[in-house]
C-alpha cells in the first residue's frame, strides 16, 4: 500500500510572491524554482508551488497544518512576519496525554494553512 508523501502541490498565482512568502515570510527551506514552479523542503516531503494546470485544478489547496514544537511562539514570529492570522491559537482536542492545539492562516495566494502543536500534559 502507499504510505509515505513525496510531494503535494498548493495553488500560486504568482509564483514570485508565493515563494517569497514560504520562504521569507514562513521562513520555509527553499529547494528551486523552475520557470513557474517553486518548490520546498518540508521535513522530507517536497512542497511545490505552481499555477493550476487548468481549470478543473483553479482552487485553493487543501489545509496544510504544520506541526511546530510550540504554537504561542510560532504564532509570535509569524505574526511579526506579518501573517494574518484567522483567530488566536486555540485547543481543538484534549487527550490524557496532549491537548491538541491549532492556529489557522491564509497565505499570499489566498489559501488557508494551520500551526498545529500536541502539547504535552504535565
Amino acid at each position: 500500500g502507499l504510505s509515505q508523501i513525496g510531494q503535494i502541490a498548493v495553488n500560486a498565482y504568482d509564483t514570485d510572491r508565493a515563494i517569497a512568502f514560504y520562504r521569507d515570510t514562513l521562513g520555509m527551506t527553499f529547494l528551486f524554482q523552475a520557470g513557474t514552479l517553486g518548490f520546498f523542503d518540508c521535513g522530507g516531503v517536497r512542497l511545490m508551488l505552481s499555477p493550476p494546470e487548468s481549470p478543473e485544478f483553479a482552487h485553493p489547496a487543501s489545509v496544510l497544518y504544520y506541526k511546530v514544537a510550540d504554537i504561542q511562539a510560532s504564532h509570535g514570529a509569524l505574526v511579526s512576519r506579518g501573517v494574518a492570522f484567522i483567530g488566536e491559537p486555540h485547543i481543538i482536542h484534549r487527550t490524557p496525554q496532549y491537548d491538541l492545539w491549532m492556529a489557522f492562516f491564509k497565505d499570499s495566494e489566498g489559501n488557508t494553512l494551520a500551526l498545529m502543536c500536541e502539547q504535552p500534559k504535565a
